[in-house]
């Protein structure tokens, strides 16, 4: 059968790590009349939130279990579309006599993640070289690898602080190439199941995409909660460096509302920074501020600059001309994409998708 999670938000001041045993036992005393096997249960006592993973015939199957136990649903149920996923995010650990989820240490795991991805850029044969040593970096710092397409690196950690500790390597590493590599890097936490989530992770995935695609080149971001979890000092956070920017939950859900605009309209040659504040609910000073203290970069060249990036990954795929990638991607005509792709790579479209073709 397939592996369902939900997640349950308590808002009883008084719930404890006994209410939560409890509450799970009710579960068992009636899961069998609707075919399902309560596994383990995750729990977050700090956030007041529960996540079960359960083997059921289906989510209707799941969410019946609590609604006969509790008289109440779940908030949201998903369906997990692969155990290999689940395993790498939240397999690590075993359970207590309760079921209930611990970490390999023995603590009780909260099923949160603090979750790196890593974009680099090759400009060089480097690619398989490089590789190497970031997933040395990522074992010895105790990182799980998630496969994406691409370039794209997707790490989970169980502790927010070894994820820190991993980010400064990784940063440290890809700073010692300096002209024929780029790369951007963010670090998010984030609960396994949303309260509108269809996949493990949803929200604080988007957020990663987001952050990597406006980001400046070599600005490594990490989460308020991140650095909170880790419990670093100001005087330890300075050791990481000047190039961290540290980001607020209301910075997160600005950079995603403001990708969601972005990639929509990626492709919408006559979309300015004007359609931008329109979109965004800000006036264009606003929206300025707004974008250039997050991004460093103003309005209109974040949109060129996430265009020119969309525009490598359609070069590595060669099955499109440089003509129809670039009108495909918003720009008024080849000649133009040519023009700042090479001011902003130092190298032609069409070199470029040779380089990557013969070498990645």
């Amino acid at each position: 059968m397939p592996l369902f999670m939900d997640i349950h938000v308590v808002e009883d001041e008084a719930f404890d790590q006994i209410a939560a045993m409890k509450g799970h036992h009710k579960d068992i005393a009636v899961q069998s009349k609707f075919g399902v096997t309560s596994l383990k249960y995750f729990l977050n006592l700090s956030e007041k939130k529960v996540f079960c993973l359960l083997d059921a015939p289906n989510k209707q199957a799941c969410e019946a279990v609590h609604m006969a136990a509790h008289g109440i649903g779940a908030c949201n149920v998903i369906e997990l579309s692969s155990e290999i996923d689940f395993k790498v995010f939240l397999g690590e650990g075993a359970k207590d006599e309760n079921d209930m989820a611990l970490t390999l240490t023995g603590d009780i795991d909260t099923g949160y993640r603090s979750i790196i991805m890593i974009c680099p850029i090759f400009f060089e044969d480097i690619k398989a070289h490089v590789l190497d040593k970031l997933y040395s970096l990522i074992e010895t710092c105790g990182g799980k690898r998630i496969v994406l397409p691409e370039d794209s690196i997707l790490v989970s950690f169980v502790s927010a602080s070894k994820s820190i500790t991993a980010v400064k390597s990784i940063r440290d590493y890809l700073n010692t190439f300096t002209c024929n590599l780029e790369y951007t890097l963010a670090l998010v936490t984030g609960k396994p199941v949303d309260e509108n989530g269809k996949v493990l992770f949803e929200e604080t995935k988007k957020a990663l995409v987001a952050l990597n695609d406006l980001s400046k080149i070599r600005i490594v971001q990490i989460d308020n909660i991140t650095i909170g979890l880790a419990g670093k000092s100001e005087k330890n956070q300075e050791k990481i460096g000047n190039d961290v920017r540290r980001l607020s939950s209301a910075h997160l859900a600005f950079c995603t509302k403001l990708w969601t605009i972005l990639n929509q309209e990626i492709s919408n040659t006559n979309f300015t920074s004007v359609h931008l504040s329109s979109q965004l609910g800000l006036s264009k000073a606003q929206t300025y501020r707004k974008i250039k203290a997050l991004t460093e970069m103003a309005p209109n060249q974040l949109i060129r600059e996430m265009r020119l990036r969309r525009s490598l990954s359609a070069l590595k795929k060669n099955n499109k001309n440089v003509a129809e990638i670039a009108y495909e991607l918003g720009f008024n005509s080849p000649t133009y994409f040519t023009r700042v792709f090479r001011k902003r790579f130092d190298i032609l479209p069409t070199q470029f998708a040779k380089l990557s073709n013969t070498h990645f």
